[in-house]
């Protein structure tokens, strides 16, 4: 494998089936663009949907024959995210239309990007803390809903975008969504070390029931996208949002090159379990390799008690048979 991993050792992704929520801006719509150009099917997930349609409007300039689908996501409602996944089941979209008259019922990839970041205290519909319940338990529920498409398929596997914030993060058990006190910073770290511990627990007990199926993650270093300034503008902050657009300007890798580790995990042979980011300039920069998350990321009983208690706020359960 090339040391300084780029898009050119991408194969040819016909037939191949993928999912990228949050796919209408920085690191997911680069993700959703370069697989499009390496001939992937690709559905975009998300929960605006003009700007998915201007995201794939966009799309389609840089890759004319792309097929893209458009489908309603909502992570923070669960409603919504059972409907996206009753919707790309049945076959009700354009785009899967198609592939199940072909004959194909596949999901190959399921790329868990959309997330926010540092947002004041806000509640999901379904009363979870915001960035828990979108960043990690929105994305429980739908791998949950897919997963039976996902064993279908040989091969295939999903794809988890963490942060280097986890290093920060810490489960609180005790107070997972948050209700006792805030840290918007602390909120979002244990969000991204959430999606660390589930995908060490889906890859185990993925293996543990004998399926080729595998649960992946990576992290965009810093990456310039919209993702840093809308906590600030949320909270009002003029100062914190100039601050934030400052430090992407100087300090980020373009969003773009924090979609390698996406389009890594996504395409690369790996066995499950694997973290992979930049590994330049403290993680921030660089070209995509597979890396070591701290030892908390892979805590068993962590990771166990984690699983147990999104089974039961969701209400999803897996099936692995």
């Amino acid at each position: 494998m090339p040391h300084d991993w780029n898009l050119d050792q991408v194969p040819d992704l016909s037939g191949r089936v993928m999912i990228v929520t949050g796919a209408n801006s920085g690191v997911g719509y680069e993700a959703a663009l370069a697989l499009a150009k390496r001939k992937a099917d690709v559905v975009l997930a998300c929960r605006n949907q003009d700007k998915a349609r201007a995201a794939a409007d966009r799309i389609r300039k840089e890759a004319p024959t792309a097929r893209l689908e458009l489908i309603p996501l909502d992570l923070s409602d669960l409603s919504s995210v059972q409907a996206f996944a009753d919707s790309f089941r049945e076959g009700r979209s354009q785009l899967n239309a198609l592939i199940f008259r072909e004959g194909r019922s596949q999901l190959n990839a399921l790329i868990n990007n959309a997330g926010v970041m540092a947002l004041p205290k806000r509640t999901t519909s379904d009363g979870f803390e915001m960035q828990f319940g979108t960043n990690h338990l929105g994305h429980f529920a739908l791998t949950g809903h897919l997963l039976d498409l996902l064993l279908a398929t040989p091969g295939s596997r999903v794809v988890n975008v963490s942060s280097i914030a986890h290093k920060f993060g810490k489960m609180r058990f005790h107070d997972l969504q948050w209700e006792r006190s805030y840290s918007k910073w602390g909120a979002y770290g244990q969000s991204k070390l959430a999606n660390l511990l589930f995908t060490h627990e889906l890859d185990r007990k993925l293996k543990d029931a004998g399926n080729d199926t595998i649960s992946v993650a990576c992290h965009p270093g810093w990456a310039a996208t919209n993702l840093q300034e809308a906590g600030p503008r949320m909270d009002g902050s003029k100062l914190m949002e100039r601050l934030s657009a400052w430090g992407n300007a100087m300090l980020a890798q373009d969003a773009a090159a924090g979609a390698l580790p996406t389009v890594f995990a996504a395409v690369e042979p790996l066995h499950g379990n694997e973290y992979v980011g930049p590994t330049r300039l403290m993680g921030w920069h660089g070209p995509p390799e597979i890396i070591e998350p701290l030892n908390k990321a892979r805590d068993p009983e962590a990771a166990e008690r984690l699983w147990d208690e999104s089974e039961r706020l969701t209400g999803v359960r897996y099936a692995f048979g």
